[in-house]
């Protein structure tokens, strides 16, 4: 298990660190913004592997005045939000070459959606694992990181939603391993995870199958930063990584010798928010708005991401079934 980090420079030195070593050179930095690439492209479109989109996406949204009405009045009086960001696993969100500037999914639909309400947007870099808890204190409004709603969190957490990503899983290129249709194929095997996920609950949860098939236990390697979970399966200290759909959809497309195995499993994504917030209607329209105006598909053709879309916001949906194996 990796050493965690506190937010902030440290965390981004060593998010680039770590990223540029298991990578041999994951996405050469110029200026703009990073991309994402669909399954069996070699990088956005228009983009060369590692290029970076500069396109803005957000710059002509207007404000939604129906949304804005549904904000609090506190709220419409202070005039912004606050979001506590998880930044650390494109393309949902990562730092351009500066080591300061937030960019990705999550970043473009952050802006569009406090420039829809009339608000501006201030953003503080948090660990993903304290951003759901932190929540609740007051001292965020919203939280982002790809959040996967789930029956649990949705007992402590509202959630507007905004795309569909999930669970997918990568290997290197010489791997045996196909298609993860049943855990019990991971038994004995080494998988790496992010600290605080839905990953780690899984398989967690799941860990007595093997037993029960005879098998050896898989171990889960748990690291508190993305791309110590990329050098772990790079040095061979990991056989396996469980990762967000997109991101290790957009990882096998940048970085040597490895391979994308599957979507294991599809969830509704959300900005997160303590529970009973009088913020979610807002932000539903808002989305809502963005859809009807375009923006919504704009974002998405961005990062390379039109499978992730969803057909209307929802407020704290029903979770996902999991797969049955």
């Amino acid at each position: 298990m990796s050493t965690r980090t506190s937010s902030g420079t440290a965390r981004t030195t060593l998010v680039f660190a770590l990223i540029t070593a298991a990578t041999l050179g994951l996405t050469a930095c110029s200026g703009g913004e990073p991309a994402t690439a669909p399954a069996g492209a070699s990088g956005a479109p228009g983009a060369a592997k590692g290029a970076l989109p500069t396109e803005d996406v957000v710059a002509a949204v207007k404000e939604n005045e129906a949304a804005a009405k549904l904000l609090p009045a506190d709220v419409r009086q202070r005039g912004s939000l606050t979001f506590a960001a998880s930044v650390s696993n494109p393309p949902s969100a990562a730092y351009l070459p500066d080591g300061r500037t937030v960019v990705g999914v999550d970043a473009d639909f952050s802006a569009a959606v406090t420039k829809a309400l009339g608000l501006e947007l201030k953003r503080e870099v948090v660990g993903f694992e304290a951003i759901l808890p932190a929540l609740g204190s007051g001292k965020y409004d919203v939280g982002t990181g790809n959040f996967g709603v789930t029956e649990e969190r949705r007992k402590t957490i509202d959630f507007v939603t905004y795309i569909n990503d999930g669970q997918g899983f990568a290997a290197r290129a010489d791997s045996t391993l196909k298609a993860v249709t049943d855990l019990t194929q991971l038994c004995g095997l080494k998988v790496a995870v992010n600290a605080g996920t839905t990953f780690e609950r899984t398989l967690e949860k799941n860990k007595g199958r093997c037993a029960e098939a005879g098998k050896p236990a898989y171990e889960v390697n748990v690291y508190s930063e993305t791309g110590a979970i990329w050098m772990s399966l790079q040095q061979g200290r990991s056989d396996v990584v469980m990762n967000t759909i997109n991101g290790v959809r957009y990882a096998v497309t940048q970085q040597r010798n490895l391979k994308f195995l599957n979507e294991y499993r599809r969830l509704d994504v959300g900005f997160a928010f303590r529970k009973g917030t009088p913020l979610a209607p807002a932000f539903q329209a808002a989305v809502n708005g963005l859809k009807a105006d375009g923006t919504y598909d704009r974002i998405l053709r961005k990062w390379g991401v039109t499978a992730s879309g969803i057909e209307r916001s929802q407020i704290s949906p029903s979770e996902v079934p999991a797969p049955k194996k």
